[in-house]
């Protein structure tokens, strides 16, 4: 039986309880009625109400400074950071109006006069004129390391200013560019995501540092970056463009295409790249979710080094690889996103040459070819091939396994080397590689940015290669410096005709496909227009529960 005192702290300690749960359903009725939503399980929607869009990718960026990157993963960054003179349409490579309001090239192309927005701001709260545009141009042409710079102005070693002579500030909110030469694509050059205008403040102040410090003008302001896995960015309220309708953009790296997948059903993130073809119906018949199509102005290839010494210095040995590739085969991995390549244009492009009949698959044929060149009994090679997913490459293993399997059939022993994104650009822009994998999606709708930029051999420059196949053709290369040249459309179209003839005989790749990259997302994400040049901002689109 229990005496008095321990009944009497029984008492105490069964009031103290009843405390703590009035307490407790005080603060839950309280936070019921504030009206906020404190459910994050998603991350949608946070406790103060702000809109945040999760968007899952294959890969961490690899800078963002934009002019010293070529892939995506960096591009889709920095796309919201930076504004650019002038933008493309949101359906169009068509130009508009951005930092520029109005410009006008001189009658003999070789000047090119900007007026400028007197009303911007930079995300550090400096004022942007006209110098700020002088000061980004010449950053952009005293260094190689600047390498879009090199690969669109054809600056080189002995002159890394290229065709751009002199940028002038001819008052506060004008800018005239004068060129060395006439640019045909000069005015969609500008709209790329690499001449992006930064802070010239952010830059000086940060140095070295300012890849991972990016500041510019654009509709999100650069926030936090968690090394594989995450950047953060967040609505500039101040933008002189539309208004950011989300406030808080998170770029979440989940390198397995699976997982991404699993994430974006359980509602963890909101729209993903890099699905695995075989998801599409999937995503298709989920009520929650909706398959979001990039219109198609992309390639993937298998660059062969043709500045090694050994069999790919050979052209014949370079035709008998591509005629033992099953491309039907191959493209079947793709399971319906894409389409097979013939030329390093995709047939989306002006320029195309249709008329080009593709290698095909002729087994036998090959031998003979490799046994003219003296391989008859094979050789022994490797193939670098990326880890995560690309656009233009689902699932980029697959296939480099599937190319292993039939080039056994001609005696080529193929080994398969895989890296990391970062890894892998790396050692091809080093030419460390025999054969590569690699992709291109067109940044400006000119078929200059595709034939130049992969296939001249200007950008066959050790350690900063666009053309990793290293392939140096004289002519073409006169073409297509010619075409640069040339303002007339229709001759402009007559000389990537004939170069892609030239570059078909020499087969310095093996084009793949041309896709429709899928994007999945949930159905809450709408007025969202993704563009065909791989990227976009994300001011226009929204979240509606």
């Amino acid at each position: 039986m229990l005496n008095k005192r321990w009944i009497g702290i029984l008492v105490l300690l069964f009031a103290m309880l009843l405390v703590v749960t009035a307490c407790t359903e005080e603060n839950t009725d309280s936070s019921n009625e504030s009206g906020e939503d404190t459910n994050t399980e998603d991350g949608t929607e946070e406790a103060t109400g702000e809109k945040t869009l999760i968007f899952g990718r294959g890969a961490d960026s690899i800078q963002l400074d934009p002019s010293k990157v070529t892939d995506g993963e960096s591009i889709y960054v920095t796309n919201q950071i930076y504004d650019t003179l002038v933008r493309y349409e949101e359906d169009s490579t068509e130009v508009k109006p951005a930092l520029a309001t109005e410009w006008a090239p001189s009658e003999d192309g070789l000047t090119w006069t900007f007026q400028l927005r007197d009303d911007v701001t930079f995300h550090d709260g400096s004022d942007f004129t006209a110098e700020d545009v002088v000061f980004n141009f010449e950053r952009w042409a005293t260094s190689a390391e600047y390498i879009y710079y090199g690969y669109m102005f054809g600056a080189s070693e002995d002159d890394l200013g290229g065709i751009i002579e002199s940028v002038e500030a001819t008052n506060d909110y004008e800018v005239t560019f004068t060129l060395s030469e006439p640019n045909a694509p000069f005015l969609q050059t500008l709209a790329m995501p690499p001449f992006g205008i930064a802070s010239p403040e952010a830059v000086e102040e940060h140095g070295e540092d300012y890849f991972k410090n990016p500041v510019g003008t654009g509709p999100f302001v650069f926030s936090e970056w968690i090394p594989d896995d995450s950047i953060t960015v967040t609505k500039n309220a101040d933008y002189f463009g539309d208004t950011a309708k989300v406030d808080k953009v998170i770029f979440r790296t989940i390198p397995d295409n699976g997982a991404r997948f699993m994430e974006l059903q359980s509602g963890s993130i909101d729209m993903m790249t890099g699905l695995n073809p075989q998801d599409i119906q999937t995503t298709e018949a989920d009520e929650n979710l909706q398959i979001i199509e990039r219109p198609s102005m992309n390639v993937s290839y298998m660059a062969m080094n043709t500045d090694k010494e050994g069999p790919l210095a050979e052209k014949a040995v370079r035709q008998a690889i591509n005629l033992a590739i099953d491309k039907e085969k191959l493209v079947s991995l793709y399971e319906g996103i894409g389409k097979p390549a013939k030329n390093p244009l995709p047939p989306s492009l002006w320029g195309y040459n249709d008329d080009i009949e593709d290698y095909g698959y002729d087994v036998e044929k090959a031998k003979e070819l490799l046994a003219e060149a003296g391989y008859a009994d094979g050789f022994d090679i490797t193939l670098n091939t990326f880890s995560n997913p690309r656009p233009y490459m689902p699932q980029p293993k697959v296939s480099a396994q599937a190319i292993q399997e039939m080039l056994k059939e001609v005696n080529i022993n193929v080994e398969v080397i895989e890296s990391d994104w970062d890894t892998h650009l790396s050692l091809t822009e080093n030419g460390e590689h025999d054969m590569a994998f690699l992709g291109w999606t067109g940044d400006n709708g000119d078929p200059d940015n595709f034939l130049y930029v992969l296939l001249d051999k200007d950008n066959a420059k050790v350690g900063s290669a666009g053309n990793i196949a290293f392939y140096k053709n004289d002519d073409v290369h006169a073409l297509l410096k010619a075409a640069q040249t040339e303002m007339d459309q229709e001759k402009r179209t007559e000389l990537y005709l004939e170069a892609q003839e030239l570059i078909h005989e020499d087969a310095p790749w093996f084009p793949i496909a041309h896709t429709t990259p899928p994007i999945a997302a949930n159905k809450k994400v709408v007025d969202y227009v993704p563009h065909s040049t791989g990227s976009e901002p994300f001011n226009m689109l929204d979240i509606q529960e």
